[in-house]
C-alpha cells in the first residue's frame, strides 16, 4: 500500500499568511455587514463602529505603548459620541390641516341626529359655498336618508357580526365599531386627500351613545380626527323631554362628561324646537333662581339631587355654547354653522394648544428614553473595547435552575434519611419493649 509524501516545508502557509487571511476575513466581514445595515439609515454607523474596532485593536495594538492607547480610545469615543448624536428619528406626527371642521354628532336614542344629519347634508348641498363630507358610523341603521361618502355598513356587516360571535344587539354594534376603527386611518388618509376640496365632515355616531363616548374605538376615533384636523362634539338633546328639570338636568350631566372626557369643543343642540321652544333650557342655564323656582313643585330625593347638581354645573353654563334647530323645518341650521365656526376657532386657540402639549409631554419623554438607551449603549461600547459583549439575560443574580435542581434533590435524600433513622430507632425501641414483655412473662 502506497503512502503519500510528506508535504514539503515550501507548500505551508507562513504566520505572515495567515494574518493576511485574518485580516481579509475580518475586511470582507466589516463589508458585508456594512452593506446589509445600511438599509437601516442611522445605524450603520454604530455598526461599522462595532466591527472596525476588533480589526484596528489587533492591527494597531501591537506596537503602541499604553498612554497611546488610551488617546486611540478616547478619540474612538468622541467619534462614536459624534455618529449617535447624527441620529435623526422623526416622529410619526402627522400635518395638521385648519380645513375641514369635524362634526361629531352625538346624543341619546330618540334625539333626532339621522334626521338633523339629513337636514345639514341637504343645507350643505344647498349652499354652493359649502362643501360637506358625510360618514355613517352606525352599522345598525336599516336605512339612511342621505347619502354617505364612507358607511361602516360596506366594510361590517352588522348582523354576521352577532351571528359569529354569539352577541346581542349592543355588543354586536360595539364589536362592529372595534373591528373598524382598526383601519381608521384609512379614513382619515381619504379625507386628507381631500381636505382642500371640504368645508366640514359630518359624523353621524351610534344611535347607543356610551357605545361610542365611552368605549376605546370611540376615543380612537375622536383621538384620531382630532390631532389631525379641528374636531368639534355637536350634543343633540331631545327639546320636549327636557322640560322636566330632572331630565334637563342629566342631559347636562352628559354633556359636561362627554366635554371632559373629549376635551374638545362642544355645541349643545336642542333639537325638535318646533315641537317646543328651547329658550326655557337658556333662561335654566342663565339664570339659577328660574331653575330652582321649577324645582319646587317636586320635593323627592331626585329633585334635591338635582337642586344640588344645578349649583355645580353653573359654572359649566358659563363656557358653553347651545342653538335651537329643527330637524324637520330647518330652523336655526345657519346658527348651528355660525357656533360650529365659533367652537373651530376656539379649538384653533385653547384646545389644540392643550393637545400640543400633550402631543410635546409624550415626545419629551420617548426622546429621554431614547437618548437615555444611546447613552447606555455609548458606554457599553467604550467599555467592551471592542470585545465580543455577552448579552445579559436577567438572571445573573438568581440561582441556576441546575443548581436549585440539585439543592432540591439533597434536601429529598436529606429527608429520606432522616426518615430511614427515624424508623430505625422505632424498630430498636420495639425490640426493647418485646424483651421487656418477655422478662415479665418469664
Amino acid at each position: 500500500m502506497e503512502v503519500d509524501p510528506e508535504p514539503s516545508a515550501e507548500s505551508k502557509p507562513t504566520e505572515m499568511d495567515l494574518e493576511d487571511q485574518v485580516r481579509r476575513r475580518r475586511r470582507r466581514r466589516t463589508d458585508s455587514l456594512g452593506n446589509l445595515f445600511f438599509l437601516f439609515g442611522g445605524f450603520d454607523v454604530i455598526i461599522r463602529g462595532l466591527c472596525l474596532w476588533p480589526a484596528q485593536a489587533d492591527a494597531k495594538g501591537k506596537g503602541m505603548a499604553g498612554s497611546e492607547e488610551r488617546e486611540e480610545g478616547k478619540g474612538k469615543g468622541e467619534e462614536l459620541v459624534d455618529s449617535i448624536g447624527n441620529l435623526s428619528i422623526g416622529s410619526g406626527r402627522t400635518n395638521f390641516k385648519k380645513k375641514p371642521v369635524i362634526i361629531l354628532v352625538i346624543g341619546m336614542a330618540g334625539t333626532g341626529k339621522t334626521t338633523f344629519m339629513h337636514r345639514l347634508v341637504c343645507h350643505m348641498q344647498a349652499k354652493s359655498n359649502m362643501r360637506g363630507y358625510v360618514l355613517n358610523l352606525d352599522p345598525a341603521v336599516m336605512t339612511l336618508p342621505f347619502g354617505a361618502n364612507i358607511d361602516i355598513r360596506d366594510t361590517v356587516r352588522y348582523k354576521e357580526v352577532m351571528k359569529e360571535y354569539g352577541l346581542g344587539p349592543n355588543g354586536g354594534i360595539l364589536t362592529s365599531l372595534n373591528l373598524f376603527s382598526t383601519k381608521f386611518d384609512e379614513v382619515i388618509s381619504v379625507i386628507e386627500r381631500r381636505a382642500d376640496q371640504l368645508d366640514y365632515v359630518l359624523v353621524d355616531t351610534p344611535g347607543q351613545i356610551e357605545i361610542f363616548t365611552w368605549s376605546a374605538s370611540g376615543a380612537i376615533i375622536t383621538e384620531a380626527f382630532a390631532s389631525t384636523f379641528p374636531t368639534v362634539v355637536a350634543y343633540v338633546v331631545d327639546t320636549p323631554r327636557s322640560t322636566n328639570p330632572v331630565t334637563f338636568m342629566s342631559n347636562m350631566m352628559y354633556a359636561c362628561s362627554i366635554l371632559y372626557k373629549t376635551r374638545l369643543p362642544l355645541v349643545l343642540t336642542f333639537n325638535k324646537v318646533d315641537v317646543a321652544k328651547h329658550e326655557f333650557a337658556i333662561e335654566w342655564m342663565q339664570d339659577f333662581e328660574a331653575f330652582q323656582t321649577a324645582l319646587d313643585s317636586d320635593s323627592s330625593y331626585t329633585s334635591s339631587f338635582t337642586r344640588s347638581l344645578s349649583l355645580v354645573l353653573d359654572e359649566f353654563y358659563k363656557n358653553l355654547r347651545s342653538v335651537g334647530v329643527s330637524a324637520v323645518s330647518g330652523t336655526g341650521v345657519d346658527a348651528f354653522f355660525e357656533a360650529i365656526e365659533a367652537s373651530a376657532n376656539e379649538y384653533m386657540e385653547t384646545y389644540r394648544a392643550d393637545l400640543d402639549k400633550r402631543i410635546a409631554e409624550k415626545e419629551r419623554l420617548e426622546a429621554e428614553r431614547r437618548n437615555e438607551n444611546m447613552e447606555r449603549l455609548r458606554r457599553d461600547m467604550e467599555k467592551s473595547k471592542g470585545q465580543t459583549v455577552v448579552l445579559s439575560t436577567g438572571l445573573k443574580d438568581k440561582i441556576p435552575s441546575s443548581e436549585m435542581m440539585g439543592d432540591a434533590d439533597e434536601e429529598e435524600e436529606d429527608e429520606a434519611l432522616e426518615d430511614f433513622r427515624i424508623s430505625e430507632d422505632d424498630d430498636e425501641e420495639d425490640e426493647v419493649e418485646d424483651d421487656e414483655v418477655t422478662h415479665l412473662g418469664y
